[in-house]
């Protein structure tokens, strides 16, 4: 393309220069120099040297002080138009394939025999393309798109020389099965009226701008483009301040603001976006969650689809963050990896037990599956855990005369659930356990599995402050069965004939009289 000093509709055009993008904001002379120089923005602006002016003159504007440099238009790439981009990407590969020889071992073997999988490739079968990089600027010749590439449904776009949504809309709307749109890494102007392209983006169902330099008000602004989208990819922009969508974007039902400093105060903008069911807010500098329409222990009416949570990577230090996340109707897939919150408690696995314990409906936690069992096990750990401080707050194991305090409902608002879902530990159980010494009271006891004959019996010395739950915790790893639930009873030489339950994981082996020298009859399902 070659650029006329009266030739303005190159600016605001996208370029390549020396293997970095820009955008030009000014054509014409730079005194004292001669001839013609584009005044060019870069997207790096770490790559200009100025701001757009020139011994004290200002040719053009930057958003960044040295995002600005002059250079000569002999240097810059325009772009190609789209269907150029396809059949270089495309139907080049496919017509040197054809009828090429290769040579596997030591026969040479003609690819004639390709040709009929080979022919998907041909543009008018296209239903995927990807043009990532390929400095694509424009649609090319009117109606051509539509007639060479009419079945595409999926279309990549990333890092291309894209100018605006104008341009956008050009190729798009020749595209009419299009559902998936990749324009990340470019940067688009928008036009006065977006609503007046939505027809390019009719059918369009998942969106990515990722790293595309927009912020919130104009994602907002395009958003009357695409209304049927259920999908929106916004990773590394410049979104800080969230606003509430007002009659768009609620069609959403997967949102990915991560690697965006947001104010956090401003997420509850989105909790009515009564579809949306996946939302990432990973490296955003979140460290507070509040949900202040409801009470802790009962749920709120914010985001009341939202099944999956991704927090990693952030600043959430506290559990009344997770007692929050608990008001979720629908929460059952969270991640909060590498905040400051997991390394609070003496180990990961304990951290994952608390997690699990205070969010009732958690499926999925950390990228892994939340068993039956381990439900249990970290339910039964916390009611212990914290069953002094219940006490000491006004907890009793009447029912009637149960009155924790505010103070400690507000810190577990799911204690009072979780004991009437196991029973209140006794005080037995609650007592602090003190350093053993050889002292204490050890008894040996003798682990049989009377419906597996083929397992010999094992020997152990154990305290009888050991409680059930963790018995059955050395029982998994002696026995190796980490998959199954375990049932304990116990035989006394002085009750012959009868066998006693184990069967509350909070109370110890003395609690259950077990003596030295008993059997444990161990049984699973």
């Amino acid at each position: 393309m070659r650029i006329q000093e009266q030739d303005q509709d190159a600016v605001g055009r996208r370029v390549l220069c020396d293997g970095e993008r820009a955008t030009v904001r000014y054509i014409g002379t730079v005194p004292p120099t001669t001839g013609l120089w584009l005044g060019v923005e870069w997207d790096n602006p770490e790559r200009g040297k100025h701001d757009g002016s020139y011994e004290g003159v200002q040719y053009f504007a930057c958003s960044h002080p040295t995002g600005g440099s002059f250079v000569r238009a002999k240097k810059v790439n325009f772009g190609v138009d789209f269907l150029s981009a396809v059949k270089l990407r495309y139907e080049m590969e496919l017509d040197e394939a054809i009828g090429e020889e290769v040579k596997i071992s030591t026969k040479t073997v003609n690819l004639v025999g390709f040709e009929s999988i080979l022919e998907k490739q041909r543009m008018e079968n296209l239903t995927e393309i990807a043009l990532i990089n390929c400095e694509v600027s424009g649609p090319g010749p009117v109606n051509e798109i539509r007639k060479h590439t009419p079945n595409v449904v999926s279309l990549d776009l990333s890092g291309n020389l894209l100018s605006s949504w104008e341009v956008v809309a050009a190729i798009t709307e020749q595209l009419d099965k299009l559902q998936e749109l990749c324009l990340s890494q470019n940067r688009l102007r928008i036009s006065s009226n977006p609503s007046n392209m939505s027809y390019a983006f009719s059918h369009l169902r998942v969106l990515m701008l990722n790293s595309c330099a927009v912020t919130w008000s104009q994602v907002l602004q395009y958003a009357p483009m695409w209304p049927q989208l259920e999908e929106l990819f916004l990773n590394d922009n410049n979104i800080t301040e969230l606003k509430r969508p007002v009659d768009v974007l609620q069609s959403l039902k997967v949102l990915d603001l991560s690697n965006n400093s947001l104010v956090q105060e401003s997420l509850l903008q989105l909790s009515q976006l009564s579809r949306l069911e996946t939302l990432n807010l990973c490296s955003t500098g979140l460290s507070l969650i509040q949900f202040s329409d409801t009470l802790p222990g009962t749920k709120t009416s914010a985001f009341p689809a939202l099944k999956v949570l991704l927090l990693d990577n952030n600043n959430i230090s506290e559990w009344a963050v997770i007692n929050e996340l608990e008001k979720l109707q629908s929460l059952v897939h969270l991640s909060c990896k590498r905040n400051p919150l997991m390394d609070l408690e003496k180990d990961l696995e304990t951290t994952r037990q608390f997690l699990i314990a205070r969010i009732s409906q958690l499926e999925i936690l950390n990228r892994c599956q939340v068993l039956q069992k381990e439900r249990r096990d970290a339910e039964l750990d916390y009611c212990k855990k914290f069953g002094r401080a219940w006490l000491q707050a006004g907890g009793h194991s009447d029912p009637q005369l149960n009155r924790p305090s505010a103070e400690f409902l507000a810190q577990h608002p799911r204690y009072l659930t979780l004991i009437q879902k196991y029973g209140a530990p006794g005080e037995e159980e609650l007592k602090e356990q003190k350093p053993f010494a050889l002292k204490d009271q050890l008894l040996a006891i003798t682990f049989e599995c009377p419906e597996d004959t083929d397992r010999k019996p094992i020997q152990k010395k154990l305290p009888d402050t050991m409680i059930v739950q963790k018995v059955k915790g050395l029982l998994y790893r002696l026995l190796k069965l980490p998959g199954a639930e375990l049932h304990l009873s116990y035989t006394n030489s002085k009750i012959a004939g009868k066998e006693i339950e184990l069967d509350n994981d909070l109370k110890s082996l003395g609690f259950f009289s077990v003596e030295d020298g008993d059997r444990i009859l161990v049984r699973w399902s």
